[in-house]
């Protein structure tokens, strides 16, 4: 049940359709609502999407918080902020993801709340973040010194060494000093200090996704997996070549992993209340909710540039089967909840090696680099290929991967989208 609008007092912006499904972003210590950056435009294409920023950060001042001489938090107290932005724009049942302390926001909420909780995604976040006292000492530290330590050694927490020069890595690092007070930074290490639903883990009924980085130091992948296993039903997915802020440094499989968790439940992302039926992952059940789905999966994989380029190129004639692959092939098979994403690209490019359809293999190696496999695993896949479709498909299929792979490591950051005369715009 919603409460009458009221002013909200955490700062917030919505993007989106008004009718669409009610989607809210939380962020991570020491960010701003600019974390959702990358995956904003596309997630915005089907959700009302609603960021929101932590006390002390970007918009929302540090006196949201209970008066006292020293400003500080639980998160319990920051997961009744959230309900009352969403009270206040009149939502009542809602899909959340959050990135580690925002993460734990959603977790809480759907421990505590499950009414309002429609379905949940914890990225780089945790049921307990480490020993008290750390954080104890982080906030004395910036209470009385403030940011400039902290800032100091944030890169090396939030990405890996390869991306922590990058210019979206040193901006999140700069905004730290810019735009973080020192108090509502503190106030939120105590948080986190307070923080532990291990124990409450099984009470969270919403489908769950869990994204980890293999290279997170801050919430390494067995904080994940504990996440995953405590969590009935949940769904784990770990990226290589990412750290803290996965979102940041693989932005398109952290989406690519999101938009498929979101289409997988399309009436728990609906924001209506859910059905009297089991929370488990199944694909959607009529034409019209697997053409909806299909959809957004097709665009975390290849890319809406492709898509919309697809689109604009469909005829008369060819409407029908674009109808077809959108619903059977993207709706129902690559929505299925028994393989990850990664794995589905890994079958994919072996069967289209073993098929020559080397066009189709050409748009399949961008989708992987987009799921998030890594040059490397890519490399494994195509020499298994040598062995069971034989050496001469593989070295066709090297060939490809080597000119595509190339440019992807020249500039990763948009995953290229296929060439007109390639594939054939499926």
């Amino acid at each position: 049940m919603t409460h009458p609008p009221a002013d909200p007092p955490v700062h917030h912006t919505v993007d989106g359709p008004q009718d669409a499904p009610p989607l809210i972003l939380g962020p991570s210590l020491g960010t701003s609502l600019s974390l959702w950056d990358p995956q904003l435009p596309s997630l915005a294409r089907q959700y009302r999407v609603i960021r929101w920023d932590l006390p002390g950060h970007g918009g929302t001042p540090t006196d949201v918080l209970a008066a006292a001489p020293t400003p500080t938090t639980t998160v319990p107290e920051l997961a009744r902020l959230v309900l009352g932005l969403a009270d206040s724009l009149g939502i009542g049942r809602f899909a959340y993801a959050g990135v580690s302390l925002g993460g734990a926001v959603g977790a809480w909420l759907a421990a505590h709340h499950p009414e309002r909780i429609a379905l949940l995604a914890l990225i780089c976040s945790s049921a307990r973040f480490g020993e008290p006292a750390a954080w104890h000492e982080r906030a004395a530290l910036v209470r009385e010194a403030g940011l400039g330590l902290v800032a100091d050694t944030t890169a090396g927490r939030w990405f890996t060494p390869a991306f922590a020069g990058s210019p979206q890595a040193t901006a999140l690092v700069d905004a730290v000093r810019r735009t973080v007070a020192p108090a509502g930074y503190a106030a939120c290490c105590d948080a986190l200090a307070a923080y532990d639903l291990r124990a409450e883990l099984p009470r969270i009924t919403a489908p769950t996704l869990v994204v980890a980085g293999r290279s997170d130091p801050a919430t390494p992948p067995a904080h994940a997996r504990e996440l995953a296993d405590g969590i009935p039903d949940a769904s784990l997915v770990e990226l290589s070549g990412a750290a803290h802020l996965a979102g940041v440094e693989r932005p398109a499989p952290v989406l690519a992993a999101l938009l498929g968790h979101l289409a997988a439940h399309p009436a728990d992302a609906s924001g209506s209340p859910a059905a009297d039926v089991p929370a488990t992952d199944v694909p959607a059940s009529d034409d019209r909710s697997r053409h909806a789905a299909g959809t957004a999966v097709r665009r975390a994989v290849l890319g809406d540039a492709h898509v919309d380029r697809s689109i604009a190129r469909t005829s008369a004639l060819t409407e029908v089967f674009q109808d077809f692959i959108t619903r059977y092939a993207w709706g129902e098979i690559w929505t299925r909840p028994g393989l990850s994403r990664q794995t589905r690209s890994c079958i994919t490019l072996t069967a289209l090696v073993a098929g020559g359809h080397h066009d189709e293999l050409a748009m399949h190696l961008r989708a992987a680099l987009r799921n998030g496999l890594t040059p490397q695993e890519i490399q494994e896949v195509l020499l298994q290929t040598a062995v069971y479709c034989g050496v001469p498909a593989a070295n066709t299929a090297f060939a490809l991967a080597d000119r595509i792979i190339a440019a992807y490591l020249d500039d990763p950051a948009p995953y290229p989208a296929p060439h007109p005369a390639e594939g054939t715009e499926k």
